[in-house]
């Protein structure tokens, strides 16, 4: 048997491809995810680096299990596979192999183009050829596909009403400083109790915790109200920090504000690395967790897959040095060529898209993280006017997004004929 005689080899491939999977991932897709706190000017790329490090991980280890379990099992009917194992195993080998290729190519020429895009087209492109179309799970693939187009819209309205909030809230307040002091909590309370919440009640499964919804809803309340506590006295002592700062005053320092706001924007930063890592590192964790137990079990076909922790620490790594070795091509797409960012509209567009990311992941939906974020960046612009987006850009972006998923099942279609051949 194929999965036995070459056991090793197979492995050892699948995790070549799959951290060069990684890799590419952290390349286009985090660099899209920290593009922004890099474009307001909120963090350097080597904080960035290091923010996407910690959190991408905390991310992946603590809520990236449903997401793997739609991509490894969701979209194909993986029980026809009962009898012919190995074939499965080559066809999870070409889906990263060819959505690693296009991700490297499109990062390449600076492309934000989407690991999510790439990653299930590449699994439909080998089905098609190893199962038949009639095989593949049109209605998961349906579900993904609207979450594409209705998530930007979800991120879009999110920021747009989160930077209104900022402009007419804050910045046209009569005391802005006491504004900002009386806005921070709240939003500060919305990331928190949008990871806290997702994490214990989906993201802890793959460890075996499972809580009553009582107690999930309760400690997310108390770590909600802990961190937004913390925040406003941080944002109070960066305000009394700055000579001359009266917190009444009608005319203030608008910089200051902005540093402000660039305490909010690393705090969301840290959100989005986490939202990233929660979803995206499970388009290369998916297909390797799914040969691995295939392997292990000596071919046997599973409806669910346990992640190995060694492997979700192998996938977080890859991303991380995809992004220092080659995300600053991405970066600079995102971070400035879209629209003109501030911390302020950072922070507006980074928290809107790590909202809608984490609650995508815990319902197990592999969603763009790319889309969302610029939908998240378009609704910033649109706040302002629309003549401050640059709508060439956007237009190109939507267009590499069009193209990825039918490349990618092209070249996953060509690698499938391609392994299968050589291990005949």
């Amino acid at each position: 048997m194929l999965l036995i005689e070459h056991s090793v080899l197979l492995m050892g491939i699948t995790l070549f491809f799959g951290l060069l999977m990684a890799g590419a991932v952290g390349a286009n897709d985090v660099a899209n995810a920290m593009g922004t706190s890099v474009g307001a000017n909120v963090l350097t790329l080597r904080q960035a680096v290091i923010v996407a490090g910690v959190f991408e991980a905390l991310g992946a280890l603590l809520a990236s299990g449903q997401v793997s379990q739609t991509l490894s099992h969701g979209i194909i009917d993986i029980s026809q596979f009962a009898h012919t194992p190995e074939l499965l195993v080559l066809g999870m080998i070409a889906s990263l192999i060819a959505a690693g290729a296009w991700l490297i190519l499109a990062t390449a020429f600076g492309w934000p183009v989407s690991t999510t895009h790439a990653i299930v087209g590449a699994v439909i492109g080998f089905a098609a050829i190893g199962l038949g179309i009639h095989h593949i799970h049109w209605q998961v693939v349906v579900n993904i596909a609207l979450s594409w187009f209705v998530t930007p819209a979800i991120a879009a309205l999110g920021a747009f009403l989160l930077f209104l909030s900022v402009q007419r809230g804050i910045l046209a307040a009569p005391q802005p400083y006491r504004a900002i002091l009386r806005y921070m909590p709240v939003y500060v309370f919305l990331v928190s109790m949008t990871i806290s919440w997702v994490t214990l009640s989906q993201g802890l499964k793959p460890l075996g915790v499972f809580l009553s919804k009582e107690v999930i809803w309760s400690l997310s309340l108390v770590i909600s109200v802990v961190f937004s506590v913390i925040g406003f006295y941080w944002m109070k002592r960066l305000l009394m920090c700055e000579k001359n700062v009266q917190l009444d005053a009608k005319i203030v320092n608008f910089k200051l504000l902005e540093r402000a706001f660039g305490v909010l924007a690393v705090f969301t930063a840290c959100a989005m690395a986490f939202a990233h890592g929660s979803n995206d590192t499970a388009n290369a964790i998916g297909p390797m967790a799914a040969v691995y137990d295939l392997i292990q079990t000596g071919g046997q076909i599973k409806q669910a897959t346990l992640l190995p922790f060694w492997l979700v620490v192998l996938g977080a790594i890859g991303v991380v040095l995809g992004l220092a070795i080659y995300g600053y091509r991405v970066i600079a797409t995102i971070g400035v060529r879209i629209t003109e960012l501030t911390p302020s509209r950072g922070f507006a567009a980074q928290l809107s898209t790590a909202a809608t990311v984490i609650i995508c992941s815990g319902l197990g939906l592999p969603v763009s993280t790319t889309q969302i974020l610029v939908g998240a960046l378009l609704g910033v612009g649109l706040a302002r006017g629309i003549g401050s987006i640059n709508l060439r850009v956007v237009k190109n972006i939507v267009i590499s997004w069009i193209i990825t998923l039918p490349v990618s099942a092209v070249l996953s279609m060509l690698s499938y004929r391609l392994l299968v051949w050589g291990f005949k």
